[in-house]
Order: C-alpha cells, then sequence, then structure tokens
C-alpha cells in the first residue's frame, strides 16, 4: 500500500549564483519555468499534496504557479533549509510522509521519486537521503556511512577532511522523512554555524544520536537530481530534457535525424514517418501530419501541416495551415495564411 505524502518543494532562495535579478526557479529549462518540471514528476510520481515554500518574488513565484494544486507557504525570512521545511509543518498534517525537494532540480523523474518511496517503505527507516556519485564532488556535503551502509554524517565541503574530500558520493537533497520525526527533529536544530541558519542536513545527526537508522537511495545517473545553479547547467538541463522529448517521438515513429540539434516543444505533435532535419525548431503548439518532410534550419510556430508536407531549408512560418500534400519552398518566410 502507497504511504500518504505531502512533497514540499524549496522555492524560496534568490539563486544568486545564476546572476540574475529573477528567483532561480523561474528561469526557463526546456520551454518553462524549471519549478514546473519538478511539479509535473511530483504528479507523476502519484503524490497528491504538494506544500511549495515561497520568499524572494513569492508574488512573481505564485503566479507562475496558477493552474498547479498546491498550498503555498511563505517564509518570510531565509533562515535556512531546515526553517523553511519547519514553515511547511501545518501544510503536512494530514499525511505519514514528507517528501522534501528543490524547486532548481528540473531533470527529476517521476519514475526515480516512485523508486525512493518503495525503498523507504522496504528499509522501513524514519529517514531516506537520496545520494549520488560524482567524479568531481567540490562543493557538495559528502556522505558518511558505516560499515552496513547506513548514512552517519553529511560533512560540507568547508568541513571535510581531506580523506572526507575523496568521498565521491554526494547529498543529492531529496529527502523521505517521517512526518513526526522530521518536525520533532527540526525543532532541535540550532543555529551554530557560519550562516546562522536552521541547516536540513542537520536530522541526520540527530536519527543517529536517537539510534535511528538514515538509509540511502542512490541514483546512478547524477544529472538527474542535481539542481541548476548557473546558466552553464540551465543550457546542460535544457539539451537533456530536449533529447528525452526526442527520444520519445523517435520511438513514436518520428525520424530526427539530429536529435542533438533539433528542438521541439512538448506541446507539439508530430504524425509518424514525418521525417526533421537538424537545426529545426517547432514551437507554439505547431501539428505535423505524417509523411511530412523538414528540411535544416526550418523554424515553425503555431503552424498546421497536413499530411505530406514538404517545408524547404531555412523557412520560417508563424501561425499558418498548410493543406495537405504542399511544399513550401526554401527560405520562405511567412506569418499568417
Amino acid at each position: 500500500m502507497t504511504p500518504s505524502i505531502t512533497a514540499v518543494v524549496l522555492a524560496a532562495g534568490k539563486g544568486t549564483r545564476m546572476k540574475s535579478s529573477r528567483a532561480k526557479v523561474l528561469h526557463e529549462v526546456f520551454f518553462r519555468p524549471m519549478i514546473h518540471h519538478v511539479l509535473e514528476a511530483i504528479t507523476a510520481a502519484a503524490i497528491s499534496r504538494c506544500a511549495v515554500i515561497v520568499g524572494h518574488q513569492r508574488q512573481e513565484v505564485l503566479h507562475a504557479l496558477t493552474g498547479y494544486r498546491i498550498t503555498p507557504v511563505l517564509q518570510e525570512q531565509q533562515l535556512g533549509t531546515g526553517h523553511a521545511v519547519l514553515c511547511a509543518e501545518s501544510a503536512c498534517a494530514q499525511d505519514e510522509l514528507v517528501m522534501i525537494l528543490c524547486g532548481d532540480t528540473p531533470l527529476i523523474q517521476a519514475t526515480t521519486l516512485q523508486a525512493m518511496i518503495a525503498a523507504h517503505q522496504e528499509q522501513q527507516s524514519p529517514l531516506t537521503l537520496m545520494t549520488t556519485l560524482l567524479d568531481h564532488p567540490f562543493g557538495y556535503g559528502r556522505i558518511l556511512c558505516d560499515d552496513q551502509g547506513r548514512i552517519r554524517a553529511i560533512v560540507e565541503e568547508k568541513d571535510a577532511t581531506d580523506t572526507q574530500r575523496a568521498i565521491r558520493e554526494i547529498n543529492a537533497g531529496i529527502y523521505l522523512v517521517d512526518r513526526e520525526f522530521l518536525f520533532t527533529a527540526l525543532r532541535q536544530v540550532g543555529t551554530d554555524n557560519s550562516q546562522g541558519e536552521v541547516y536540513l542536513t542537520d536530522i541526520v545527526a540527530i536519527a543517529n544520536r536517537q539510534g535511528l537508522t538514515v538509509q540511502k537511495f542512490v541514483h546512478p545517473r547524477a544529472i538527474d537530481v542535481l539542481g541548476v545553479n548557473s546558466r552553464i547547467e540551465l543550457a546542460q538541463a535544457h539539451a537533456t530534457l530536449q533529447l528525452r522529448h526526442n527520444r520519445l517521438l523517435m520511438l513514436a515513429g518520428v525520424t530526427l535525424y539530429a536529435p542533438d540539434s533539433t528542438l521541439i516543444a512538448p506541446d507539439c505533435t508530430i504524425g509518424q514517418d514525418t521525417i526533421v532535419l537538424g537545426q529545426v525548431q517547432i514551437s507554439g503548439g505547431s501539428t505535423l501530419g505524417r509523411n511530412c518532410s523538414i528540411r535544416s534550419g526550418v523554424v515553425l510556430h503555431n503552424c498546421h501541416l497536413g499530411d505530406g508536407v514538404t517545408v524547404g531549408a531555412n523557412a520560417v512560418l508563424s501561425n499558418c495551415s498548410v493543406p495537405t500534400g504542399t511544399t513550401i519552398p526554401a527560405l520562405t518566410l511567412r506569418n499568417g495564411a
């Protein structure tokens, strides 16, 4: 039986490393704010309740979440991740478990969350922490384990010894916690640290002091679970989501000769046996029929193509309906009709 879970999404921070005046979770990745991808993974994992912690630019963040079934929780002052989760205590009151995620992890997938839930149930631990392995783990909290693989502590980069810095296993920042333990533990966490903040990671030490087992769920693909902290990582996340979507299209019968350079928005549909060459962009809810041929460099926005349409190289079409069997010459520029 699936336990009842409230997801808590941390989305209150500024994200200063993005070098932007915009809240980090609102930066777009693959046609939508990155937090949308997180919320959709939560929904697809059959987690019915979700609280989103907002703070910095809260009005803008909440406006971007219109249409999502979430409980907004205000963190007036950004006093750390543990404090953020504490703010959501009442929003979590109905469920047995709390899953804590960050709003800047757009590559997280529902299958990963479901696997973590299954592992938590099997291990019967009050706290399961997602970890992953990095070849170059600089900057991340290292996972210290005992001989049985149970987590004893998380040590931050600045506090780690040389031996600990050599550890490749890091904290991925996704937690699944028994609700009663979580909030009891968070009320015990102090602010005696360099940032003067309530650290969520401190609940690991509290669990160990109480003789409780802290289990880990190791995710093998680090890119799926790490947050976006720079424009470089933003581009990497976008490329990964683009390739995931293009793979689904190819499995459904669409030929993409250069999927790395083909950008097709998720609200577009393409019929079987259509061939799309490289450097193509298709967006705005465009629909393409069967057996179309889309040559290199084509841009289609809000276009509707019948079956067997050919669009010549570097044509740019917007707001067009193209009848079945039509050939659009190369370098055509058209808006409407």
